[in-house]
């Protein structure tokens, strides 16, 4: 038993440090060409328009359409939808009711170099309408352009949810191939099992259009009542799956838009702040470490461990590293609440240290002090970072996803003091509230399992080690 509990802060201490290291560097695997991005890193973390830049667009309806104020409401309720789906809370989308006119701001992809504007402001405005027809026949003007002509059995509507995959080329096949799966609600459920009734064992097939492009016609071999569809084909990547699957998810535009104008966007930090911040980032790392071995000693060196790991795990957080949780934008009030997390991170090693030092100093025997200490050290400690978690929430909520209840009851609070940005301040309550959680996790839980196991040493008994006064 004293040999298990003396190798915990071996098994403690290299998870964290082999996790902080996947969090940095990531790991992808390759096929030929192909990049298969197992475990995002930093370098996949979408930075913010205060950081990087990013693109300034004006859309309005297509030629003369004539749209009411609530078509111009659902269209931006759209374009905030697709926003969220690609993962971006760090942007601004407004609507011009007298002008018919959206405006959009939004940050660079991340670790794009050569930022093609323009491809992604049509990603963004397609209309992304998406049908299901009897038969593959389409019409073809002058000038070109597609028409659809059978009859719509399926639309965007009727789909629950869409995700990307991949499924075998072949029956039975070693081949494997992109497609984006669909979810059906109760009305696509019966519309297409009566539809792949219809087809079952004829030589018509049932086409899959995104507004005017067919993106692929597949013949139906039997009925097809699960509630699941497949679309195949199209060479599809997994980027050109997810973003389809992602326009499916945040719906159809009411009308189609077209470009006023569009402009990328400046930093308003510049260009090496970023490099600054890091640095800077890592010189305060550098020093805390010091500060807190040579103050504290033992607990000192295991809460610098455990700093790592909440670090790690904020812009693990971030970067999408989790498979629960999605990517988030990194902007800089989003740094400063990993800051901030961090700040309370330190606060709570110190008061254990602290506790640790004074029950050592009563003469308690060390497995006793470790006991004791971090007992009563853990009530100050939840009291200040229960606190720091419901200013997360509320700010989470209040600027967070704009159709969620709780935003919905919070944001007139807020607006009510002047605050009208969403995505920095969202992002600054989500950094908070992971660091804050992460303090627990790493701080308290597996600082106390690492100074535990090793007070099992021999080498470690000597209470100067931990602070203690020599008598």
């Amino acid at each position: 038993m004293k040999k298990n509990n003396k190798s915990v802060f071996f098994i403690v201490s290299i998870l964290i440090l082999a996790f902080a290291v996947s969090t940095l560097f990531g790991f992808s695997t390759y096929f030929g060409d192909i990049e298969t991005v197992r475990i995002k890193g930093v370098k996949d973390i979408r930075l913010g328009i205060d950081i990087q830049g990013g693109v300034d667009v004006t859309f309005k309806p297509e030629g003369d359409t004539d749209v009411s104020e609530n078509q111009l409401k659902v269209a931006t309720e759209v374009m905030k939808a697709r926003l969220v789906s690609l993962n971006i809370n760090d942007s601004e989308v407004y609507n011009d009711t007298k002008n018919d006119r959206i405006i959009v701001r939004f940050p660079w992809q991340a670790g794009e170099k050569d930022f093609d504007p323009e491809a992604a402001v049509k990603e963004l405005g397609d209309t992304a309408e998406l049908t299901f027809r009897i038969g593959d026949e389409y019409d073809v003007d002058e000038e070109g352009n597609i028409t659809p002509k059978g009859e719509v059995v399926l639309t965007g509507a009727d789909i629950n949810a869409a995700a990307n995959g991949q499924q075998p080329k072949s029956e039975g096949g070693t081949d494997y191939e992109y497609v984006v799966q669909l979810k059906l609600n109760d009305s696509g459920k019966e519309k297409f099992s009566q539809a792949t009734g219809q087809l079952a064992g004829t030589t018509t097939p049932l086409s899959i259009w995104l507004d005017n492009e067919m993106i692929s016609a597949p013949t139906v071999n039997q009925q097809l009542s699960d509630g699941t569809a497949v679309i195949t084909g199209n060479n599809f990547t997994y980027e050109s799956s997810k973003l389809l699957a992602d326009k499916i998810n945040s719906g159809a535009l009411p009308f189609n838009l077209e470009t006023v104008s569009f402009k990328t966007i400046s930093p308003t930090m510049g260009q090496g702040s970023l490099d600054a911040m890091i640095l800077a980032g890592i010189i305060a790392m550098i020093f805390i470490a010091i500060y807190m071995i040579v103050l504290y000693r033992l607990p000192g060196f295991v809460a610098v461990i455990g700093l790592i790991g909440q670090v790690a795990g904020s812009l693990a957080a971030i970067s999408g590293w989790f498979g629960f949780m999605n990517s988030s934008t990194l902007t800089i009030p989003g740094i400063a609440g990993i800051i901030l997390a961090v700040g309370m991170g330190v606060d709570a090693n110190i008061i254990t240290a602290e506790r640790i030092k004074e029950e050592i100093n009563t003469g308690k025997t060390i497995d006793s002090s470790l006991r004791v200490a971090y007992k009563r050290a853990f009530t100050a400690i939840l009291d200040g970072n229960i606190t720091m978690i419901l200013v997360a929430i509320v700010l989470m909520g209040a600027f967070g996803v704009p159709s969620s209840p709780f935003a919905k009851l919070l944001k007139p609070l807020f607006f009510a003091f002047g605050a009208t940005t969403e995505g920095v301040i969202y992002s600054f309550g989500f950094t908070l509230m992971v660091g804050i959680i992460l303090n627990f996790l790493m701080g308290v839980l597996c600082s106390r399992l690492m100074l535990t196991s090793l007070s099992k040493f021999k080498v470690f008994k000597n209470k100067k080690l931990y602070g203690g006064a020599v008598k």
